[in-house]
């Protein structure tokens, strides 16, 4: 039987900038999964260094907090049946020159020589730092999560 989980999904400045905001909402529909919460906001410097205290030391730190600060960013928990693999696998890699035709970095994600990569979304990638991240974004509905 699978597993019910929860997930943290931001659509990055990029994706909002670029109004893909509906199609990366319904391919997450269409996949059945709930969206329990969602809002449209400015990321602060502050909230962005707790979801990303683990890169705060590395170089490209700096121009990811621009990136994510550039824009409005919509930001989601979204539960379902093994939600985070497959999330994770629908929006592919990292990079997108190396996501596959079909995922949401695939299809929509650029990478510049000049700047940071831009690929529309970032997915919880794991039940820990799912827990984790939905109390940073959505503290209000962390509680009742079932970890």
């Amino acid at each position: 039987m699978a597993t019910q989980e929860r997930i943290l999904i931001l659509i990055k400045p990029d994706g909002v900038r670029r109004g893909l905001i509906g199609k990366v909402v319904a391919r997450i529909e269409e996949r059945d999964f709930t969206i329990e919460a969602m809002d449209m906001r400015m990321a602060n410097r502050e909230t962005l260094a707790r979801h990303y205290h683990e890169h705060t030391s590395k170089p490209f730190y700096f121009g990811l907090v621009e990136y994510m600060t550039s824009g409005p960013i919509v930001a989601m928990v979204v539960a379902g049946d093994q939600v985070i693999e497959t999330f994770r696998t629908m929006a592919g890699a990292t990079d997108p020159v190396n996501a596959a035709p079909g995922t949401i970095r695939g299809d929509f994600g650029r990478a510049w020589n000049d700047g940071p990569i831009q690929n529309i979304v970032h997915g919880s990638d794991s039940a820990a730092s799912a827990a984790e991240e939905i109390e940073i974004w959505f503290p209000e509905t962390a509680e009742s999560a079932p970890y």
